[in-house]
């Protein structure tokens, strides 16, 4: 499993008024949710579109996307 998270030390908002706030809120579970657990292949093809969009590179080197990935643990509690 893959944990998707917003940074929020990325500290532009190129991204998310550039189309990242749709595709993000198309994957969230909840309203207002700062992170989703997704299967890998799901993840992948979530970042490869949300890597398409203006402003995904434009953080500094400890953020540099608006979104961070982590792959979890098959035992990590965040799988529940």
């Amino acid at each position: 499993m893959v944990k998707l998270s917003i940074d929020f030390e990325h500290p532009s908002r190129q991204w998310w008024n550039a189309g990242g706030q749709d595709l993000w809120d198309g994957i969230i579970e909840e309203a207002g949710a700062s992170s989703v657990v997704l299967d890998p292949d799901l993840a992948a093809s979530w970042l490869a579109q949300a890597s398409a969009i203006e402003g995904w590179h434009g953080g500094p080197e400890f953020a540099p996307h608006p979104i961070a990935a982590r792959s979890l643990a098959e035992d990590d509690p965040e799988n529940d």
